[in-house]
């Protein structure tokens, strides 16, 4: 049986190929914090990134395709979990980064036009849902530490208790248009690990 062939922009090779990906991943992230995804032109992608247009069009295809890829390689490349010792520090440092990510000037408005694109396209949107489960299980081993340690009740969810640290900061970035802060990651951090402490995300 013949292997199936890798979806566009899937293929991670390396040398001159990896160089042009690089860079029209960055312009396409470029373009999509500038205009948003509608603005999302493969033609002017390979303008920017200094690269042929055929490359782009025959390698991603789709402007989906490329916000997809885009979203892979921010997933594999994002800061690796902290290891403090301590689950209320590890999740705290967990919601500073996404704050910090999320209120600067480019990946934030990079971030909306991500979610955006998930809103209208379906190869988006499944990059998206990638990207959050990576991130999440990236940072899953500071619950499942902490209930080595003793800190969380055995069988709490740690990929449960992730997601609960950075849901309401995504809501509030999304929803409510108020600039977050460090406090704000503070608490979404405190009442993740005060209800991994209650039980709350216990398997059944």
């Amino acid at each position: 049986m013949s292997a199936m062939p890798a979806a566009p922009g899937s293929v991670r090779p390396g040398g001159r190929t990896a160089r042009v990906r690089e860079a029209v991943l960055r312009a396409a992230g470029d373009v999509l914090a500038e205009a948003g995804f509608e603005a999302l032109d493969l033609a002017e992608v390979a303008r920017r990134a200094g690269v042929g247009k055929t490359t782009v069009y025959r390698r991603w295809g789709t402007p989906g395709t490329l916000a997809a890829d885009l979203l892979d390689d921010m997933a594999t490349s994002s800061a690796a979990r902290t290891d403090t010792g301590s689950v209320a520090d590890d999740l705290r440092a967990n919601a500073r980064l996404v704050v910090r990510t999320l209120t600067d000037p480019r990946q934030g408005r990079l971030f909306k036009a991500l979610i955006a694109a998930s809103l209208c396209d379906a190869q988006a949107a499944e990059a998206l849902h990638r990207f959050y489960a990576v991130r999440i299980a990236e940072w899953a081993g500071c619950v499942t530490d902490a209930t080595q340690r003793g800190e969380l009740p055995a069988a709490t969810d740690p990929h449960a208790v992730v997601a609960a640290v950075s849901a309401p900061l995504y809501y509030a970035f999304v929803n409510t248009g108020r600039p977050l802060t460090d406090t704000d990651a503070d608490r979404a951090a405190a009442a993740a690990v005060a209800a991994a402490r209650a039980g709350v995300w216990q398997a059944s």
